[in-house]
């Protein structure tokens, strides 16, 4: 039989498949947005703690996953993990959309078991797309990730908004169950691919690594990036053996404070509070039931995909630091005004709250969605690379989590625009950290970053 290394295989299509990673990512996230009223409903989930539980319990195995794939790719490899990833995204799925009534409990366990598999999936496709793709793109698949990842999400919007005529008890269960549909996809894509040359060259398989480059490369480039791989693999052998009290030292410390701070605060800045739970803020706004609000995330997704595009289009125009101010700062402002305003105006409209989480959400969409893992992939040194930047999406899925669990908490006991005053704030601390904290990092080499960020001394352009 012949096997997917011995098939000459379009860059294209690796492409594809990874970017479908990112879809299938990006559905997940989403798709709990349309089927949350109908479970509600359906089940009579009290709208505090138990809503907030079935709602974060995919990024609580998220934390886990993201660690455990890190470790066992490394000696699995890159493509068998994806496929393992795929399967449990199915049995996941598979199990949500089958959850007995009102076994609430049921359905926690079932998205957790799915949460293993996105933590997974957002670690290890982009790294298996960035090893296959030559050095001229990897610049650019940050931005692309992201535009998959805000595609699935509209997909998964479109689809609850197809089903929602449906009864709610079969609405909710299609819902969730048809995120097996692109895991499938993504299994049999991925079985045609070849592994990672990275991790060929790592595991000492020198010849399957040249022969997988003579697949996606010009014949003139192989021996130079073969080189070059090995290079670094010698490199990251070293620094794996350092312990990890290093990333702890004065040294390493400002950057790893920079690098984890910048992706806790994208979190706790109260974007998912967004993502999971608009139709439920549409209607405490407006007094319409949650279930015929499908249409604004719809909305939403529009926007995020447009800000994905945006973002594409000026990543390297701007200064990360530049670009995070002005988002973090109309960011704040969108979740502050809507207070203010009910302060001098009671009687205002209170749909007024949601115009201004659109533009929440538009400026997020090319600020701090993809930048802040553009800044983790630039801003550590090699010695604690690994390290540091597990630690940084573990903080980010631990952020995600509270919100997606704490938010119907908190909208249960106090208005919503208090609520999202206190993210506004978060926001606009955001905004001091990034000033204050981060250096900057674009078109300066790892050496330059690690240079300013171990003496401080330097000047930090915005």
């Amino acid at each position: 039989m012949t096997s997917p290394s011995d098939k000459r295989i379009s860059s294209k299509f690796i492409y594809f498949f990874g970017s479908f990673g990112g879809i299938l990512f990006g559905y997940d996230i989403g798709v709990m947005t349309g089927a949350l009223p109908f479970l509600q409903s359906d089940w009579t989930l009290d709208g505090g703690f138990e809503t907030g539980a079935v709602t974060s319990a995919v990024m609580f195995g998220a934390i886990f996953g993201g660690a455990l794939a890190g470790q066992l790719s490394d000696r699995l490899g890159r493509r068998r993990m994806i496929l393992i990833c795929a399967l449990v995204f199915v049995l996941g799925s598979v199990l949500s959309g089958v959850s007995p009534h009102n076994g609430v409990a049921f359905l926690i366990c079932s998205r957790t078991i799915l949460g293993l598999a996105v933590g997974a999936a957002s670690a290890l496709v982009p790294a298996y797309m960035s090893e296959m793709a030559p050095a001229r793109l990897r610049g650019s698949l940050s931005g692309i990730n992201q535009t998959m990842i805000v595609s699935g999400m509209l997909i998964s919007y479109i689809v609850d908004f197809l089903l929602k005529d449906l009864p709610e008890q079969w609405a909710w269960r299609l819902m969730l169950g048809l995120a097996a549909v692109p895991a499938l996809i993504l299994f049999l894509g991925v079985l045609n691919l070849p592994e990672s040359p990275r991790y060929l060259a790592h595991r000492g398989l020198i010849p399957q690594a040249r022969k997988v480059l003579s697949y996606i490369r010009r014949p003139e480039d192989v021996d130079a990036e073969l080189a070059d791989i090995q290079q670094t693999a010698e490199l990251e052998s070293r620094a794996s053996k350092i312990a990890w009290s290093t990333m702890f030292s004065s040294k390493y410390r400002y950057l790893l404070i920079a690098g984890v701070g910048v992706a806790a605060f994208q979190q706790f800045q109260g974007a998912n509070a967004i993502f999971y739970y608009i139709p439920l803020i549409v209607e405490k706004a407006s007094g319409t039931a949650a279930s015929s609000a499908l249409m604004w995330p719809i909305i939403q997704g529009v926007i995020l995909v447009i800000g994905s595009l945006v973002y594409i289009a000026i990543a390297e125009k701007f200064n990360r630091r530049a670009l995070l101010t002005v988002g973090g700062t109309v960011m704040g402002l969108s979740f502050l005004l809507p207070s203010v305003i009910n302060m001098l105006a009671p009687h205002a409209n209170p749909m007024l709250i949601v115009v201004f989480l659109c533009i929440y959400v538009a400026f997020y969409s090319f600020t701090w969605a993809p930048l802040t893992w553009v800044l983790v992939g630039e801003i550590f040194p090699l010695a604690i690379r690994g390290r540091a930047s597990g630690l940084a999406s573990s903080f980010n899925w631990i952020g995600s989590f509270l919100v997606g669990l704490l938010f119907p908490v908190m909208t249960a006991q106090m208005p919503q625009q208090a609520v999202f005053a206190i993210f506004g704030v978060i926001c606009i601390l955001g905004v001091l950290f990034v000033r204050t904290r981060v250096p900057e990092t674009r078109g300066r080499t790892l050496e330059e970053i690690e240079a300013a960020g171990t003496g401080r001394t330097d000047k930090i352009d915005v």
